[in-house]
């Protein structure tokens, strides 16, 4: 017994002291001069789509819910943030080169076709990141015009 009651102990000590080890939040709140919005145009209900379902994991500005202020709850978005801007950042677009451009737009318009996009880890707690079969057609109509725009210029 005194030996669960001093394993218990250490686990509040421990769960006490990471609620004070928080990681920097990936909030910047500047205007980008490399978002994707300089380099294509964006329809503002597709802007607004992006910007809901997402710009937490894909952009520079994540808006933190309550619940991050928990350790390790914050530890585990910030992972699937720092993963999510390596794979696609929207507010660092300007600096990959038409190429990666180029297969950045193909990778949205085939995740949302697959259902790999937005994760479903994301939109179990973030129930309006959910996108309708309408608004999965209206990015990809998005994309696949865009793709054409930046073929002329590139």
């Amino acid at each position: 017994m005194k030996g669960t009651k001093k394993v218990l102990l250490g686990i509040l000590v421990i769960v006490v002291v990471i609620q004070f080890i928080h990681p920097a939040r990936n909030q910047s709140g500047q205007a980008m001069p490399n978002d994707i919005s300089k380099i294509v145009a964006i329809p503002k209900d597709v802007q607004g789509i992006l910007k809901k379902a997402c710009y937490d994991c894909h952009s520079n500005n994540t808006e933190y819910p309550w619940y991050t202020n928990i350790q390790p709850i914050h530890w585990f978005m910030n992972y699937h943030i720092v993963s999510g801007k390596e794979e696609l950042n929207f507010n660092e677009f300007g600096t990959y080169t038409p190429r990666r451009q180029q297969s950045k737009l193909r990778s949205i318009e085939n995740s949302l076709k697959d259902g790999t996009m937005p994760l479903s880890s994301y939109t179990l707690i973030h129930r309006n990141a959910i996108l309708s079969e309408v608004e999965k057609s209206q990015i990809i109509n998005w994309v696949q015009k865009s793709k054409d725009s930046l073929k002329k210029y590139n």
